[in-house]
């Protein structure tokens, strides 16, 4: 056994600078840290991250959550099997006992889960990735695709653009290693565009290391990325994707779309309100004259129906991901799989809490042969544990950010670490990237 025999936590400081959990578990093995992200673009039915409040850190503190590790989560385990994470997951969502985690906070209970499957791979003297592999119960584990997110808007950037990311997704290359290249050179490349068209302040670059220039259309996007690709020599081997986040444009009081939310009353247009319906039609639209091959949150996070029509229209040819509208929550996951919503479910290790139960979301999508969209949040830390969690599950891609950032170049660098590990035996995913846990 790795018999736990001490269990810490303290607050650190995320990429926002704003506090988050780490927590330390120590074994006869050594003592294994982990580091808890958040995200700022949230799911109303996300696990609950537990705030101070007050005037400490703007009400941001996370000393409560900090001290439910220590004081509630640690006696409780204490003594435990680390290599056990599922028993140590059921001991904490017993703890807790709200459907949320609102009691403990998804932010102390996941740095449990996290630090454990540190500590149970350094048992058995492997990777963390294969520890995580074999966990999951998956078949291959696969080098993915990293998807990078060059172009903001949405509430992650100070311009008019209404949808969040705009991703280069390097389909064509031969290795992640070569990957990480194309996607490189590319994102210096469109760099140097947007100075030449909007002047220097547009390459100033955001929490994911994205740009915000100064644009109010995502077609404008589109073709700012495709403009990228072709000058950087990478035509047909990069392609699109974008997470529009189309909550953030949503109202609920008329039911409709405004991709003009960010402007002024007085600046909007009729053409920028749309229902469920036009925005359907709309990526349709976008998805026929731009190399996109994948959208994540294309409609709100309750319109199951609009998302079932554009997966209808479009899922043959672009991968369909709820983010927002999921969770990583198998019991949501179950109503979009019931009614064909996406073809894919994005993964985030804190909207739901635990490593066991983002693993049974993983199982229920590869189950309906749907894609697994492994990602970090616009709070990060320099934690690379979703590397490892990529690979070992084998889900062909991971969003982590632009290739800028050190919060999130650790998650890249790791996978170059994991590929070289894995020598000869390393499975690119490349344009079979949808194929989660069927490699």
């Amino acid at each position: 056994m790795a018999t736990i025999t001490k269990v810490h936590a303290r607050e650190i400081l995320d990429s926002r600078g704003n506090p988050t959990v780490e927590v330390e578990l120590t074994t006869a093995d050594g003592t294994f840290r982990a580091d808890v992200p958040s995200g700022a673009s949230t799911g109303e039915n996300e696990a609950m991250e537990i705030r101070d409040g007050g005037s400490r850190y703007l009400g941001k503190g996370v000393a409560t959550a900090v001290d439910n590790v220590i004081s509630t989560i640690g006696p409780a385990i204490m003594g435990m099997d680390a290599q056990d994470v599922a028993a140590l997951d059921k001991v904490m969502l017993d703890l807790d006992g709200t459907p949320n985690k609102g009691k403990l906070g998804a932010n102390a209970i996941l740095g449990v889960s996290m630090a454990a499957c540190r500590a149970g791979a350094a048992h058995r003297k492997e990777p963390l990735y294969v520890f995580l592999n074999r966990l999951a119960g998956s078949p291959t584990m696969v080098m993915p695709v990293p998807c990078f997110n060059c172009i903001n808007g949405g509430v992650h950037a100070g311009n008019y653009l209404p949808f969040q990311e705009f991703f280069l997704i390097p389909l064509g290359a031969s290795s992640f290693k070569e990957a990480m290249q194309l996607g490189s050179e590319t994102y210096h490349t469109l760099k140097g565009l947007l100075k030449k068209k909007y002047g220097l302040d547009s390459t100033a670059v955001g929490d994911e290391g994205g740009f915000a220039p100064r644009i109010d259309s995502p077609e404008e996007a589109l073709k700012l990325l495709v403009e990228a690709i072709d000058a950087a020599g990478y035509t047909g081997k990069i392609m699109i994707g974008s997470d529009p986040a189309s909550s953030e444009t949503y109202d609920k009081a008329s039911g409709k779309y405004n991709l003009d939310f960010k402007k002024p009353e007085g600046e909007q247009t009729p053409a920028s309100i749309k229902s469920g319906d036009e925005l359907v039609s709309y990526w349709v639209e976008m998805a026929s004259k731009y190399p996109i091959v994948l959208l994540e949150d294309p409609a709100d996070e309750n319109d199951f129906e609009s998302h079932a029509k554009l997966t209808a229209r479009l899922g043959g040819a672009v991968e369909i991901v709820g983010d927002d509208l999921y969770c990583t929550n198998p019991a949501i996951v179950e109503r979009g799989i019931s009614c064909k919503a996406t073809n894919a479910m994005l993964l985030k290790v804190n909207q739901i809490g635990t490593i066991s139960e983002a693993i049974a979301a993983y199982k229920l999508c590869v189950d309906q042969e749907w894609g697994v969209f492994v990602s970090h949040r616009s709070g990060e830390t320099e934690d690379s544990f979703i590397a490892d969690l990529t690979v070992a599950l084998g889900t062909g891609h991971l969003k982590t950010g632009a290739p800028c950032r050190s919060e999130r170049l650790c998650k890249y660098n790791q996978l170059l670490r994991i590929e070289e590990d894995l020598g000869s035996n390393a499975i690119f995913a490349g344009k079979d990237f949808r194929k989660s846990g069927r490699f």
